[in-house]
C-alpha cells in the first residue's frame, strides 16, 4: 500500500459511523487523512457538495477518483478495493452474502434504532420513544446472541468487517448513556457479550478505540 495517496476521511471525534470506516481502513493498512466535521458543519458548503445528504463519514480517493458517501458503502468499497488478501472478508459462497447480510443488518437494525436513544436521550426526552428504541437496542443483542451460539465469529473462523461493523455503536451507547445501563443489562446476552469482548480485544480495534479517545478528549 505504500504507492498509494492517501484516502481523506471526513469524520467525526466521537461520531460512530466515521469510526466503523477507520478500523477498515487501518486494518488494511490503507493511508488516509482523518478530517473532523463538526455536526454543525455537515449541513453546509463545503461539506455538502462532498455529501449532499450531509451526514457523516464521506471519503474522496485520490488513488480511483471516487467520493463515496453511506458508511456501509464505503465499507464495501474499501473491502472490494484494497482487501486484495481476503484479511476481512471471504470470496466463498455462502460466506460472502452472509457477510454482506450482516452488514445490512447493521446498517439498518442497528445503527438507526442506537442513533435514535441518543438523539432522544440528548435532545428530546420523550419516554415512549426512549422506552421503545432501548428495547431496540436489547432486541439488536438478543438477535446476535442466538446468532453467535457456538461460534466465535459472525462469519467463519475469523473477524471480519461484518463483526467490524456493529462495534462503534455498541461501544458508544454502552460509554455514553450511563442513564440506561445498557453494558449492565447486555450481560443477560453472553454469547453477545462474549463476541463483543473478543471483537474490542483484537488489535486494530483496540488501537482505533484509543485514537478515538484520544480525539475525543483533545476536543474537549
Amino acid at each position: 500500500m505504500a504507492d498509494l495517496k492517501p484516502i481523506t476521511l471526513y469524520g467525526h471525534q466521537g461520531a460512530p459511523n466515521p469510526w466503523k470506516v477507520i478500523i477498515i481502513l487501518e486494518a488494511l493498512k490503507v493511508p488516509y487523512k482523518h478530517i473532523y466535521i463538526g455536526i454543525s458543519e455537515v449541513k453546509n458548503e463545503p461539506f455538502v457538495s462532498v455529501n449532499p445528504n450531509g451526514r457523516l463519514p464521506a471519503i474522496e480517493d485520490p488513488n480511483t477518483g471516487l467520493t463515496l458517501w453511506e458508511s456501509g458503502a464505503i465499507v464495501e468499497y474499501l473491502i472490494e478495493t484494497y482487501d486484495k488478501e481476503k484479511l476481512l472478508t471471504y470470496d466463498s459462497f455462502p460466506e460472502k452474502y452472509q457477510l454482506k447480510q450482516y452488514l445490512h443488518f447493521q446498517m439498518s437494525g442497528q445503527g438507526p434504532y442506537f442513533g435514535q436513544l441518543v438523539w432522544f436521550s440528548r435532545n428530546h426526552r420523550d419516554e415512549v420513544a426512549l422506552k421503545r428504541y432501548e428495547e431496540q437496542i436489547l432486541r439488536v443483542y438478543y438477535v446476535l446472541d442466538k446468532i453467535l451460539e457456538g461460534k466465535e465469529y459472525l462469519v467463519g473462523n475469523k473477524i471480519t468487517y461484518a463483526d467490524i461493523a456493529f462495534i462503534p455503536w455498541d461501544t458508544y451507547v454502552m460509554e455514553n448513556l450511563p442513564e440506561f445501563n445498557i453494558a449492565e443489562k447486555a450481560k443477560a446476552y453472553p454469547n453477545y457479550i462474549a463476541w463483543y469482548n473478543r471483537i474490542q480485544a483484537h488489535p486494530v480495534v483496540a488501537k482505533c478505540k484509543k485514537l478515538r479517545d484520544e480525539a475525543m478528549a483533545s476536543s474537549k
